[in-house]
């Protein structure tokens, strides 16, 4: 919702959409307006804008307790608070002191708050579940006896072979047979870089292809999919508690039976017992009721670690759910992927190291040449440095792509190579040691090298 143009009808829009959240807002601005009306000794308005507060907001809570009540015959915190709020409304009017209403108010108000921010919560965990499923195709090119069909994903079975164009997503974890070509997996691994695949190697449901055309023998059920079991965990993370947060709703069923029966015994035995009046005693006995009403300690679980996960998401740190954020306080050391975590993913030509006798723009100018004919990560970024020093370079012909390895053309009439060591030492005799040393040097930091020769 945008808030530059926030407006009443989108704020009631609220009611439809979020119920809890709306209910919370509600009784906050009926608060507001309520000790307004105190402030100037409209005291009957101001009590009807509060009972108003109490029913909006303690609606939910009184459900909720009363339906555990109901059916499991056991008492809760959300029955308790509804008990205390409903305790200090009778003293305020009893003793005329209308802020205590409003302080029963603010009960009811804390815990709509909580469960609003919990409610939202859920159905972030619901949006994250239903984009994680929108990364899978729903159809595969079904290829039998050389005739491509299209069937739904679920009716794969293993052995099937399908064909995936280039651009296309992958249906389900399956097994090259043919072809080989770039393949983004960051849906499912995090890595930033396309990584290359040729035949024998295993790809992932819902990870993109590149420029190749493949034929892939399913060697999982779709339903196996590692897409889909991250699905599974996504769904059964949503359902658990943080620890401190099972402790709390362990604690609570004791604590408002305890709190509930001591506000019986109080509200009869000091008559008898100590000689008080019966106002006396009911007046203490409500007063003990709101005092020990527990809504601080009840309510501050889930919108602590809510705030943190949020947080978080503003810093570009998502979190299943609170277990996992409370799960951090007990880390000792972490390991991270590097690429897209601690480096931005994105490739860059840094160093240039050439033969004796020749300029780095020589270089650059072969290998622009050749990676220019190239849709690999590397070669976009050998091409967009030469682009960026203003280098021209000649068309190269009869150019050959050797997948994971580099690409090989005529460029001035000369055989020229861009890849990687083992593709160079194949195609070149006496490779220097020079160079090698330097190799290990660039990788020792962190960085990948590429070799241009004629």
């Amino acid at each position: 919702m945008n808030q530059k143009n926030f407006s009443l009808p989108q704020y009631l829009q609220l009611a439809q959409y979020y119920p809890e959240a709306f209910a919370a807002g509600t009784c906050a601005v009926l608060i507001f307006f309520s000790w307004f009306c105190l402030q100037i000794n409209w005291v009957g308005l101001a009590l009807l804008i509060l009972a108003t507060a109490y029913v909006i907001g303690g609606y939910e809570s009184a459900k909720e307790g009363i339906t555990t009540l109901w059916s499991e015959k056991e008492l809760d915190v959300d029955l308790l608070m509804i008990v205390a709020a409903l305790g200090a409304a009778a003293l305020g009017l009893w003793q005329q002191e209308y802020h205590l209403i409003i302080d029963g108010a603010v009960l009811i108000l804390i815990f709509a708050i909580s469960g609003a921010l919990e409610t939202f919560a859920m159905e972030r965990t619901e949006r994250n579940i239903q984009k994680l499923m929108a990364i899978t195709p729903d159809t595969a090119r079904l290829i039998v006896d050389n005739q491509e069909t299209q069937i739904p994903v679920n009716q794969l079975k293993m052995g099937d072979v399908v064909l995936v164009k280039p651009g296309e997503l992958i249906p389900t974890d399956s097994i090259i047979i043919e072809g080989s070509s770039t393949i983004n997996q960051a849906p499912i691994t995090g890595e930033s870089i396309p990584v290359d695949k040729t035949v024998g190697d295993e790809v992932f449901a819902g990870t993109l292809n590149g420029n190749g055309v493949l034929r892939l023998e399913v060697n999982k059920s779709p339903e196996s999919s590692l897409i889909q079991r991250v699905i599974r965990l996504v769904e059964q993370a949503k359902t658990e508690t943080p620890p401190s947060q099972r402790f709390v709703e362990k604690f609570e069923k004791i604590y408002a039976k305890v709190i509930v029966l001591s506000g019986i015994l109080l509200a009869i035995l000091p008559p008898f017992l100590l000689n008080w009046s019966w106002e006396t005693t009911i007046y203490r006995a409500l007063i003990f009721l709101v005092v020990a009403s527990p809504c601080a300690l009840m309510a501050s679980i889930m919108p602590t670690l809510l705030s943190g996960i949020a947080n978080g998401a503003r810093q570009g740190i998502l979190f299943k759910n609170g277990a996992q954020l409370e799960m951090m306080g007990e880390v000792k050391a972490i390991a991270f992927d590097k690429t897209g975590t601690l480096t931005t993913g994105k490739l860059q030509v840094v160093d240039i190291i050439p033969k004796k006798g020749k300029s780095e723009n020589e270089v650059l100018q072969l290998a622009a040449a050749l990676e220019s004919c190239s849709e690999h990560p590397i070669g976009k970024a050998i091409t967009q440095t030469a682009i960026t020093k203003n280098i021209q370079w000649q068309v190269a012909t009869n150019v050959t792509a050797k997948t994971g390895e580099g690409i090989t053309g005529i460029v001035n009439s000369e055989i020229i190579t861009v890849g990687k060591e083992n593709l160079i030492k194949l195609e070149v005799n006496n490779f220097s040691s020079y160079f090698l040393d330097e190799s290990n040097r660039l990788q020792k930091q962190g960085k990948t090298v590429i070799f241009v020769a004629k």
